[in-house]
C-alpha cells in the first residue's frame, strides 16, 4: 500500500484562528484602529476608567426567565439598554466594534459592570446563534419581594397585575405606580410578564425605586390583601362605577389591572370588591393595559390627596 502524504507541519500558535494567543494579536492589532480595550498577558486589560477586561464565558447564560441570567445582544440593544439603567452583570464583546460598542463599554466600566472579551463562537454559543454583532450584555437576574413587603405604611397603595404577558406593558405599570405613588406591584409566577430587560427599560428606571412581587396564586393574594384590610378594586369594561368614583381608594388599596384583549381573568375579578371603569367618550374600544392603569393610578391618587 502506498503511503500517502501527512498532513505536514503541526502549525503555531499564532498561525491557528482559533487559539487565543491568535485572537488576542488580531484583538491588540484592531485596538490600534478602533481604541477598543484588549486583554494584555494573562487574559487581562483596562477598559475606560481602569475597569478589568477579562476573557471567559457567563455561567450558565443563556435567553431565559427566572434564576437564569438574560442576554441581550446587538449594538443598539446594548447600548440602548446600559442608557436605560439596566443592571448588568457581565459585558461580553469580541474585538474591535463601532461608537455603540465603545459607548457600551465605557457605560458597563463607569457602572462597574465586568468586562469579557470572547471570540465570536464562543459568543455564537452563548447566544445561541442568536444575532449579536459582537456584544452582549448579561441582565442581572431580578430579585422579587414577597407580597407582603408592599403591606406598609397606615393605606398602602397596591398595583396587581392579570394576564400581562408583554414586559414592557408591565414596565409601564411600574412607572405610573412610581409616579403615583404606589407602594408596588404584584405579578403571578406563570403565564405572565416578569421583570427584563425589556420591563427596565420601560420603566425608565422606576424599577430600582418600585418592588415587583410574584404570587404563586393571583385570586389567593388578593384574598390575603382582603384580610389584611384592603379594598380590591378590578379595571373592566363592566364596572359599575368610574375610577374618579373610587371612594375607598383613600384607605388600604389594590388596583387590578387586565390585559388589553382579555381583561380581567373571571375568578380573579370574581374576587374584587367591586369593578371600576375608565369613560371613553372616543372611538377606541380598549386601552394599553399601561395607559389604563396610568390613567387609574392618576384618579387614585387625586382622591387619596383630596
Amino acid at each position: 500500500m502506498a503511503k500517502g502524504k501527512g498532513r505536514g507541519p503541526t502549525p503555531k500558535a499564532e498561525d491557528r484562528h482559533w487559539h487565543a494567543k491568535r485572537q488576542r494579536a488580531r484583538a491588540a492589532k484592531s485596538a490600534k484602529r478602533t481604541g477598543t480595550p484588549t486583554l494584555g498577558p494573562g487574559g487581562r486589560g483596562k477598559a475606560p476608567g481602569g475597569q478589568p477586561v477579562r476573557q471567559g464565558r457567563p455561567a450558565g447564560a443563556r435567553r431565559a426567565t427566572g434564576e437564569t441570567p438574560e442576554l441581550v445582544t446587538g449594538r443598539n440593544p446594548v447600548v440602548e439598554a446600559l442608557r436605560a439603567g439596566v443592571p448588568g452583570s457581565a459585558l461580553y464583546v469580541t474585538s474591535g466594534g463601532d461608537d455603540r460598542v465603545r459607548e457600551s463599554i465605557k457605560l458597563a466600566a463607569d457602572r462597574g459592570v465586568p468586562l469579557l472579551e470572547t471570540g465570536k463562537h464562543e459568543l455564537d454559543r452563548l447566544t445561541d446563534g442568536a444575532v449579536h454583532q459582537g456584544i452582549a450584555l448579561q441582565v442581572r437576574p431580578y430579585r422579587y419581594a414577597h407580597p407582603d413587603d408592599l403591606l406598609k405604611g397606615a393605606a398602602p397603595l397596591i398595583v396587581a397585575v392579570d394576564g400581562i404577558t408583554d414586559p414592557r406593558n408591565l414596565g409601564a405599570i411600574v412607572r405610573s405606580a412610581a409616579a403615583f405613588g404606589a407602594a408596588g406591584v404584584v405579578v403571578p409566577e406563570r403565564r405572565a410578564a416578569g421583570v427584563t430587560a425589556g420591563t427596565w427599560k420601560a420603566s425608565a428606571g422606576t424599577l430600582a425605586s418600585v418592588p415587583v412581587a410574584q404570587t404563586t396564586n393571583l385570586t389567593r393574594q388578593l384574598k390575603a390583601y382582603q384580610k389584611a384590610g384592603c379594598f380590591v378594586a378590578g379595571l373592566d369594561a363592566r364596572g359599575g362605577v368610574t375610577v374618579a368614583d373610587l371612594e375607598l381608594a383613600s384607605g388600604p388599596f389594590v388596583l387590578v389591572v387586565g390585559s388589553e384583549g382579555k381583561g380581567l381573568g373571571r375568578l380573579v375579578a370574581e374576587t374584587c370588591d367591586l369593578l371600576a371603569t375608565i369613560p371613553m367618550p372616543g372611538t377606541a374600544e380598549s386601552l394599553n393595559a399601561g395607559v389604563a392603569a396610568g390613567i387609574a393610578l392618576y384618579e387614585i391618587a387625586r382622591r387619596r390627596g383630596a
